[in-house]
């Protein structure tokens, strides 16, 4: 039986929905190309898994075709900005004096290795209702439903690692190791709030700070680093912007 050929088929013309999100993706993705690239190691990407990916990201090594960041995902991280803003908000109107600059009118942060890792913290809380230990750190993600349940459920450290090495890393380098640190998580499919006080783990902050080291010394020394699996179909390897790069 031969197949039936279909002449009257027409690829469907965009929609005008479609149209106005491309004009707006294309925008926002022609924007952030604008933006200069870090030229330092980020305190909160030293938690990845990968020390060979977070080479490529201190090295500016060109991404896949299909690596950079998406109309997208802009609009997430954008959201995700907006989330922060509304939960500082939220947090002074419930009675804690949360700050997001220093006395210099600077974002809370710290500098290491001569300027070669940099940390951004979201605030400090310097007073706060009902005996809060303070003064202590404040970091603030939002997530799709699954993953906020996730935290929710097992605790930043668990289910989220890298989040885990950003806040002892600020602790360690701003001096807030003595109370326990507030994170905050923002559910973007609910508005659901989590709230987790995160004692200062001191190791963790050794071991990332160590690991900042070791890709430094690499990097200077012309040596990439293992990768962190065998597998190239690994999940942090197939969503990865430096696949094809890494594995050819």
């Amino acid at each position: 039986m031969t197949e039936e050929l279909d002449f009257n088929h027409r690829e469907k013309p965009p929609s005008f929905c479609d149209t106005v999100n491309a004009r707006i993706d294309a925008a926002l993705v022609a924007e952030n190309a604008t933006r200069p690239q870090r030229d330092y190691l980020g305190g909160s990407r030293l938690g990845d898994i990968c020390s060979r990916r977070l080479q490529y990201e201190y090295l500016k090594a060109p991404r896949d075709p299909d690596g950079g960041f998406s109309g997208k995902s802009l609009r997430i991280f954008a959201l995700g900005h907006v989330l922060e803003d509304l939960a500082i908000e939220w947090l002074r109107k419930a009675g804690f004096d949360l700050r997001t600059r220093n006395r210099h009118g600077e974002q809370f942060g710290f500098t290491a290795a001569g300027g070669r890792v940099q940390g951004h913290a979201d605030g400090v809380i310097v007073a706060g209702p009902d005996g809060f230990a303070a003064p202590a750190l404040w970091e603030c993600k939002s997530a799709n439903a699954k993953n906020w349940r996730e935290i929710a459920k097992h605790g930043v450290a668990k289910a989220k690692p890298v989040y885990a090495a950003q806040i002892a890393l600020y602790q360690a380098y701003l001096g807030l190791t003595e109370t326990p640190a507030l994170f905050t998580a923002i559910n973007k499919d609910t508005c659901e709030i989590w709230h987790e006080l995160v004692p200062f783990d001191a190791a963790l902050a050794q071991s990332s700070s160590d690991k900042a080291v070791a890709i430094l010394r690499a990097c200077d020394a012309g040596e990439l680093l293992p990768r962190h699996t065998s597998d190239p179909e690994h999940f942090e390897c197939r969503f990865c912007a430096w696949k094809a790069r890494c594995w050819s």
